[in-house]
């Protein structure tokens, strides 16, 4: 499998492979540093099929250091100290990482950790002689989990050659689609770039001075970009395709998008740490349905809850029982909506919020509350109440500062044009924190 990637890479040698701030590599010089770290790995005693932490911050360097890691055969977990903060010890334990290398700057250390790494998901790759990756869920929706992956079998969707592009790398290499971004760009001889920050301005200078074409990104961040405006203080004419993923798309934010991108096409993704990133359509740039699988991928719909079975499935938790069926399907726990052969992502169906036996999703509600005036982002979830067992509420930032008794009265206002009674809010909070992660999901727990 890696044996094609580097052909490609050796094919595209004189090209530009990976921008991070005003630096440029080529292929050619990925080539050579991948060399490099695999004589850095020989020298210091890392063994075929260790556990090997790395840092996860894009530059040609870890991206050396990840294809290095992979012609030797490790199991590779990307982490990111700053993404996962009072974490980041807890996930060096759950994954039982046996050496850890971390760069700063023009240097890098190389250190065992006393570990030894005996999983008998690891025991499985190495019998199999074949590269691994470990990821950790978003932890959006309760405890984070450990995935672990053959990087062949995750990787094997990519040998067919698509179209060239040069990418913006928004989503970690600590993140399923950070990962599906990186590779698909490599495998196609593309230029991936990555921004200073992920803040609207660094994207939006990202874009404009290497002339990105597709960005790839979450809904969240899209709609800080648009009420931020930092769109109309930049050229970004070169952009063509914005996919979106990670979490649903608010109706309202969609809308926007439209509007201020006339000539950008849109297109949702999907996507799970547990089976890869799947390929889609959505039905046109203002639709939210979308047609999902592909070769590799099977799917259905048991009472509107969507189930996928795929090659590139991880092998299972590191940390948690396996959650396939069978017959291999894994319970994507969202909630959809069927028409013909197209789906509409309603949310997770332990988010729905039951209210004297009527279902609210959130993201219903927070799509109409993204539209009130003087609203920054929210995040919508489900209260016990005594008589109708659950109440919706929300948490809300505001852009500017406004009362809450007078938010509330323009609120309900607002929201009784829109929704039925029982989707209406009625307990509101606000708030100055983000309401969403590290990877630009909204939290819901």
């Amino acid at each position: 499998m890696t044996t094609s990637l580097f052909d490609v890479m050796r094919a595209h040698q004189r090209e530009d492979a990976i921008a991070s701030g005003k630096s440029v590599m080529t292929y050619d010089k990925i080539l050579a540093t991948v060399e490099a770290w695999k004589e850095r790995l020989a020298a210091g005693g890392v063994p075929s099929g260790a556990v090997v932490g790395t840092d996860s911050q894009y530059n040609g360097d870890t991206v050396s250091l990840l294809l290095a890691l992979m012609q030797h055969g490790a199991i590779i977990v990307p982490l990111s100290k700053e993404a996962t903060k009072s974490r980041f010890q807890e996930f060096h334990e759950i994954a039982q990482i046996e050496w850890y290398i971390g760069l700063a700057h023009d240097a890098f250390t190389m250190e065992p950790t006393g570990r030894r790494a005996q999983h008998p998901l690891y025991e499985a790759l190495r019998e199999r002689d074949t590269p691994g990756v470990v990821l950790f869920s978003s932890g959006s929706t309760g405890k984070s989990k450990a995935s672990v992956h053959d990087l062949n079998l995750l990787l094997k969707k990519f040998r067919q050659p698509r179209r060239r592009w040069r990418t913006l790398l928004f989503l970690g290499l600590d993140h399923i689609g950070g990962m599906n971004t990186l590779f698909f760009t490599l495998f196609n001889g593309g230029m991936a770039v990555a921004p200073v920050d992920r803040s609207p301005n660094a994207v939006c200078q990202a874009i404009q001075l290497y002339r990105v074409e597709l960005l790839p990104t979450s809904p969240t961040f899209l709609n800080f970009l648009i009420l931020s405006g930092a769109y109309k203080s930049y050229d970004l004419s070169s952009l063509e395709l914005i996919t979106y993923g990670t979490e649903p798309m608010p109706k309202s934010t969609l809308n926007q998008l439209v509007q201020v991108f006339p000539r950008v096409r849109f297109q949702q993704t999907y996507g799970l740490t547990e089976l890869g990133i799947l390929r889609s359509k959505s039905r046109d740039s203002r639709s939210l349905l979308v047609r999902i699988g592909g070769e590799g991928y099977q799917t259905k719909v048991v009472e509107n809850r969507l189930w996928i079975k795929a090659e590139s499935a991880m092998l299972g938790y590191l940390n948690a029982p396996s959650p396939f069926d069978d017959q291999g399907y894994f319970d994507t726990g969202d909630m959809v909506e069927v028409e013909g052969e197209w789906l509409r992502i309603l949310g997770r169906a332990s988010d729905v919020i039951n209210v004297g036996g009527s279902k609210v999703f959130p993201a219903e509600v927070e799509s109409v509350l993204l539209g009130l005036e003087n609203v920054e982002d929210v995040v919508a979830y489900g209260e016990p109440n005594p008589l109708t067992g659950q109440t919706v509420a929300a948490t809300i930032k505001l852009q500017h500062e406004e009362p809450i008794a007078q938010f509330k009265i323009r609120m309900r206002r607002f929201c009784m044009d829109q929704m039925v009674q029982y989707q209406v809010p009625t307990r509101i909070r606000l708030t100055n924190e983000p309401l969403y992660n590290e990877r630009f999901k909204r939290m819901r727990r």
